[in-house]
């Protein structure tokens, strides 16, 4: 059974792989399971919050393209993505020649996504022999070409509209000048409502977050350019597909009322299994990642089969996300802490009080969700979409919607209520890939970040997205892209 359900299980898990790089053969190893993951997870956990799905997607689906790139040559058919590195004969088709291109592609990623980390990723190479200086292209060697097929990948997204060098975007178009600043906002967005003020009940606010000791932050809409970003298996310009929510909209007063009303009512009636259930899906690395880690096992896949496995879903999930965040944008709709204060002020509602408080009497302008808020406009739900685009992907590359994923989850193991939630040891299964992208869209709801009407056009636009980002890596693999 995997327990992924903090980052410190996950860490934990990590750490139960042998010493960075002992061991590690090769010839019949995994060198994305058993050592850039290890490596990379710690970085992410520490730069990157696990709710901010933009920057976890980008760096997982960015390893992903380097490895799928990088082991190309070594296939009977398939064309990189970002490069095209010719075809290697068959005699040298070997996964010692698969993994060795893979983590020389995977140190030119790294270095470019988290340059403050590069001794760590040269330690991830000398750990398993190989040298970190050699930057040879030489075509007919997997080191030449896991440097090319990095290099490549690097090239193109260095400068793919998410303005990870800081470098991106006009000035003048944003009123700022200040330049440098790593995945900074060019597009020149600003919210309707301040943290303070409600200007218009039916528009995204920033929320004020604090931590129970003194120290508030107010939000920023996270990378609202992601909506810019070039994608995978999608033409631009893209459209808009979701229906208004027209239910976000006060001057639809009765509909506006009931959906926070129900919102309420969930956070009232709140169980165990609810909250480590909306916690787990918080987590894009403990759901999505380790659901396709957890199939990846149970298939016995190859390294490249894993890769392609990998890549697929990490791409159908960052191009759904470059949609959902252009409807995000578009819509700018109103999160439920808006509008249960909006509508009842003062006014005590019945509700979760907060950790360890239960279901109690709250006055409405302290109510919180159980999950944190997110820092970006409310419909569609995000991870709604994510979770289709992973389960339709999955289910078209495995053949079957068979999941059959059990997570033990111990006693007092929740990050929100820690020590306290879940009473006792509980379970979580999903049977199947159907079950996992339902209860993952409910989750939102239950967790109160949500109203019950993003859910289904998030699924919508992810299983849409999902079936395209199959499509369009299977021509890549048989090499008529």
């Amino acid at each position: 059974m995997l327990r992924p359900l903090t980052r410190s299980t996950l860490l934990a898990v990590v750490a139960s792989v042998p010493a960075l790089g002992q061991g590690f053969d090769p010839a019949t190893g995994n060198a994305p399971i058993e050592v850039v993951i290890p490596a990379a997870i710690p970085a992410i956990f520490e730069t990157v919050a696990p709710g901010d799905a933009p920057l976890i997607l980008r760096t997982t689906t960015l390893l992903n393209n380097v490895w799928f790139d990088a082991i190309a040559p070594y296939h009977p058919t398939a064309i990189g993505v970002c490069s095209n590195l010719g075809r290697r004969p068959a005699s040298e088709h070997t996964d010692a020649n698969r993994n060795v291109a893979i983590l020389y592609a995977s140190h030119r990623m790294l270095d470019s996504l988290f340059p403050t980390y590069q001794q760590d990723w040269r330690d991830l190479m000398t750990s398993v022999g190989l040298d970190p200086d050699d930057t040879s292209t030489d075509l007919s060697t997997p080191i030449g070409i896991g440097n090319a097929a990095g290099a490549a990948v690097v090239a193109v997204r260095e400068h793919d509209g998410m303005n990870q060098l800081g470098d991106e975007g006009n000035p003048l178009l944003t009123g700022r000048s200040d330049v440098g600043r790593p995945y900074w906002d060019h597009t020149g967005y600003a919210p309707v409502n301040t943290p303070y003020e409600i200007v218009d009940a039916g528009r995204w606010q920033p929320a004020i977050l604090d931590n129970g000791y003194g120290i508030f932050r107010t939000q920023q809409f996270i990378t609202p350019q992601y909506g810019e970003v070039l994608p995978f298996s999608l033409r631009k310009p893209l459209p808009i597909l979701s229906p208004p929510p027209l239910a976000s909209d006060p001057a639809n007063a009765a509909l506006y009322q009931q959906q926070a009303d129900a919102v309420l009512a969930a956070s009232a009636n709140l169980t165990d299994e609810q909250k480590m259930i909306a916690e787990l899906f918080d987590d894009k690395i403990a759901s999505l990642g380790m659901s396709a880690l957890f199939q990846s096992v149970v298939q016995g896949m190859s390294v490249e089969e894993f890769v392609h496995y990998d890549f697929l879903t990490n791409l159908a999930a960052f191009d759904t996300g470059i949609v959902i965040w252009r409807e995000k944008r578009h819509y700018d709709a109103v999160r439920p802490f808006t509008a249960i204060r909006h509508l009842y002020g003062d006014d005590l509602v019945t509700a979760w009080g907060g950790p360890g408080q239960g279901t109690t009497l709250v006055p409405a302008s302290q109510w919180r969700s159980y999950l944190p808020v997110a820092d970006h406009p409310e419909y569609p739900s995000a991870s709604a979409a994510f979770c289709a685009a992973h389960a339709e992907s999955s289910r078209l590359f495995l053949g079957t919607d068979d999941l059959n994923w059990s997570l033990d989850v111990d006693a007092g193991s929740s990050r929100i209520e820690p020590g306290i939630t879940p009473a006792s040891n509980l379970t979580i299964s999903f049977a199947t890939w159907t079950e996992f992208e339902t209860v993952c869209g409910m989750s939102r709801f239950w967790g109160g970040v949500h109203f019950e009407a993003a859910i289904a056009p998030g699924r919508a636009i992810g299983t849409a997205i999902g079936a395209r980002a199959h499509a369009y890596l299977q021509r890549r693999i048989l090499g008529t892209p």
